[in-house]
């Protein structure tokens, strides 16, 4: 997963600075079961289409409902560091105003909701 762009379009666990910093997701369930139902989720998001799927990596494209803008949502499983590092970023524009952020934390709360994650 690559860094975040400087402009306000882009949330990634692996960030530092704060604008862009979101918490990854801790797996408390078996790495295999967090990664089987991640898969899924991020396959029911609305006008989500996973692009990429590997046993540790994921890329899908959101697209914008008004535009079609797209967006890419990365996911990473570190089974040995019990997390999945995210990260949601705006291919077009300066501001995503909060799109992207808003995308990982509605993950977030269904993974939470589904006792994947803490």
């Amino acid at each position: 997963m690559g860094a975040c762009p400087a402009a306000p379009k882009c949330v990634s666990s692996d960030e530092n600075r704060p604008a862009h910093k979101v918490s990854p997701f801790e797996i408390v369930v078996p790495a295999a079961e967090a990664w089987r139902i991640v898969r899924s989720l991020v396959s029911d998001l609305p006008r989500t289409q996973i692009v990429t799927a590997t046993s540790d990596y994921i890329h899908a494209e959101c697209s914008s409902r008004i535009f079609g803008f797209i967006d890419d949502l990365e996911l990473h499983l570190r089974a040995s560091q019990g997390i999945i590092a995210v990260r949601s970023v705006a291919r077009l524009g300066y501001s995503d105003l909060g799109v992207n952020r808003r995308r990982v934390e509605r993950l977030r709360a269904l993974l939470r909701g589904r006792g994947v994650i803490k």
